[in-house]
């Protein structure tokens, strides 16, 4: 759906439902240079599970429209901003990569809305390589090229898919150029500022879980590991050969200990 918020159109992926009063909302964040693409298989899935759906795409990327938020700070600011806007007091938050540090702010400087966290491919905080970093504001597409290849797993480079009829690759290459072109760079560079992870995740409170990929190479599974340390009372699901892109390369695995945690 369109959401007129601040003077810009708002995408907001919602599974194919609308929503309902007296239903629980999820919210899904996702990461650096993606778009509520990336939650496909699962805003679908909970949206006939009977939650209520918000998979927003941040400025300047996918359908929205405005210009791409600079810091971690801002896009959690923003996100409570617009769920104040559209009525929401609490929802279950799940983040992506970057994502994941927005949720964890969200928890830090917005802990009112948030019910519970799971945090996929995540870690307490993300530097990016430095020549990315540049590539993605004088090279966009060896930018977008680079990080398809690294977020993917074995599985998918050998286009052995999970999706039957699915091209992991050409997916990922796809959903990342659907923005405006300074999405990714403002991005990468917000993920690089952001040294503020591990005070966030030691101050949760709320039921917290992560889902992390054996092969992941932009989050490795030790730095995910490192993040539930810091979380008081969080817990794991580790899942083999997986890479980065979770949600839609293993979007089976990633739903099911989802499904579970919603409803714990």
């Amino acid at each position: 759906m369109k959401f007129e918020f601040e003077q810009i159109s708002v995408h907001i992926a919602t599974g194919g439902r609308a929503h309902k009063v007296g239903a629980d909302f999820v919210v899904f964040l996702h990461g650096s240079g993606q778009s509520h693409l990336t939650w496909g298989l699962q805003s679908r899935y909970f949206a006939y599970e009977g939650y209520n759906i918000i998979a927003p795409d941040f400025p300047g990327h996918g359908l929205s429209g405005g210009a791409p938020l600079t810091s971690i700070e801002d896009m959690a600011d923003w996100l409570a901003r617009l769920l104040a806007a559209m009525g929401v007091q609490t929802a279950a938050f799940i983040g992506h990569s970057q994502g994941c540090l927005v949720a964890l702010e969200m928890a830090s400087r917005h802990s009112a809305y948030v019910d519970k966290l799971c945090l996929i491919a995540g870690a307490a905080a993300i530097p990016v390589n430095e020549w990315l970093v540049d590539a993605s504001a004088s090279k966009i597409d060896a930018a977008i090229e680079m990080m398809t290849g690294w977020g993917h797993g074995k599985t998918a480079h050998f286009h052995d898919n999970t999706q039957p009829g699915f091209n992991h690759l050409g997916f990922g290459r796809a959903l990342m150029a659907g923005h405006d072109k300074t999405a990714l760079h403002a991005d990468l560079q917000a993920c690089n500022a952001y040294n503020k992870g591990a005070a966030a995740a030691s101050a949760v409170t709320q039921p917290c879980h992560l889902i992390l990929a054996a092969s992941d190479k932009m989050t490795p599974l030790k730095q995910g590991r490192k993040l539930a340390g810091m979380i008081p009372h969080s817990t794991i699901t580790e899942i083999a050969d997986a890479g980065h892109m979770l949600p839609s390369e293993h979007p089976d695995a990633v739903n099911l200990p989802l499904a579970r945690f919603l409803t714990s």
